[in-house]
C-alpha cells in the first residue's frame, strides 16, 4: 500500500503543471499577442450591455465578496473541522487559499505585465481577476475540508459561486474574461499542491488507504449524479464559447453585433472554464480521505 501513496501524490503534481501550462498559454495568448489582446478588449467593451442591465446587484457583489467569501469559508470550514477533527486539511486548505490569493496579486502586480500593442481600451494589466481569486480560494477551502461525500456538492457549490463572481467583474467592465479565467487556474494549482501534500506519505505509513476505498464506495453514486449533471451543463457553454470565440474571429455582424457576441463568448468560456475544473477537481480528489 505505501508504495501507492507517492502516485496519489503525483497525480496532482502533474495536474498542477498542466494548469501551469493553461495559465501561460492564456497570458501568451490573450495578454501578450495582438490578435488575443483585441478578442479580450472586444468582450470588455461588449460588457457594456451587461453593465447597463445588472451593474447595481454586480456592484453589490464585487463589493461582497471579499467579505462573504472569507466569513463563510471560516463558518463552514470551522463547522466541519469540529465535527471530521480533520485540523492538519484546515491548515493546509488555508495555505492554500492564502498561497493563491498571494500569488494572484503578485502576479498581476509585480510579475505580469500588458504590454501595448495599439489595442484601444483600459492598458493597465489586470491579469488575473483578484476579486475570483478571492471567491475561488475560499470555495476551494470548503471543497478541501468536506468529506468525501459532500465534495462533489461543495464542488458545484463553490464553482457557482466563484463563477458568478468572476461573471460580474467583466459585466461591471472590472476584468477581461482572460483575467477571470487565469484567477480560477490560480486557485486551481494550489488546490493540486494541497492535494499533493494532503496525500503525501506520513512519517508513520499510516494514510486509513481502507478507509479512502470505504468513502469512495459510499460516495460514489452521488458523485456520479453531479458529474453527470455537469457535464449536461458543460456540453452547451462549451458549444457557445468556441462558436462565439470562432465567430469573434472570422464573422463582421456590425460593431453592435460584434460587441454582444464577443461579451457572451467571454461569458461561457468563464462558465465552460469553471465546469472542467469542478469536473476534474471532483475526479481528482475522489480518494482523498
Amino acid at each position: 500500500m505505501r508504495s501507492t501513496l507517492p502516485l496519489a501524490s503525483a497525480r496532482y503534481v502533474g495536474g498542477a503543471a498542466l494548469v501551469t501550462v493553461a495559465f501561460i498559454g492564456l497570458y501568451l495568448f490573450f495578454v501578450a499577442s495582438l490578435t488575443g489582446q483585441s478578442a479580450d478588449q472586444l468582450s470588455y467593451d461588449g460588457a457594456e450591455f451587461g453593465r447597463r442591465s445588472v451593474t447595481p446587484f454586480t456592484r453589490g457583489l464585487l463589493d461582497l465578496v471579499p467579505t462573504v467569501s472569507v466569513i463563510v469559508a471560516l463558518v463552514v470550514t470551522g463547522v466541519i473541522s469540529l465535527i471530521r477533527r480533520n485540523w492538519r486539511t484546515l491548515l493546509i486548505a488555508l495555505g492554500a487559499a492564502a498561497a493563491a490569493v498571494i500569488s494572484a496579486q503578485l502576479l498581476k502586480y509585480g510579475i505580469l505585465n500588458r504590454p501595448d500593442l495599439g489595442v484601444l481600451g483600459y492598458a493597465g494589466n489586470s491579469f488575473p481577476s483578484g476579486h475570483t481569486t478571492v471567491a475561488a480560494a475560499a470555495a476551494l477551502v470548503v471543497f478541501l475540508v468536506a468529506g468525501p461525500r459532500l465534495r462533489p456538492l461543495m464542488a458545484v457549490a463553490g464553482t457557482a459561486f466563484a463563477v458568478l463572481a468572476g461573471v460580474a467583474t467583466l459585466a461591471n467592465q472590472w476584468h477581461r474574461p482572460s483575467d477571470v479565467i487565469a484567477s480560477l487556474l490560480v486557485v486551481a494549482f494550489w488546490g493540486c499542491v494541497g492535494g499533493a501534500i494532503l496525500t503525501w506519505p506520513r512519517r508513520d505509513g499510516s494514510t486509513g488507504a481502507a478507509a479512502v476505498v470505504e468513502t469512495t464506495r459510499v460516495r460514489l453514486p452521488e458523485a456520479s449524479t453531479v458529474v453527470r449533471l455537469l457535464r449536461v451543463l458543460l456540453v452547451p457553454f462549451a458549444a457557445l464559447a468556441v462558436l462565439a470565440f470562432a465567430a469573434t474571429f472570422l464573422g463582421e455582424f456590425g460593431a453592435s453585433v460584434d460587441l454582444l457576441v464577443a461579451y457572451l463568448g467571454g461569458v461561457t468560456a468563464i462558465v465552460t472554464t469553471g465546469l472542467i475544473l469542478a469536473l476534474t477537481g471532483i475526479r481528482m480528489f475522489s480518494r482523498l480521505p
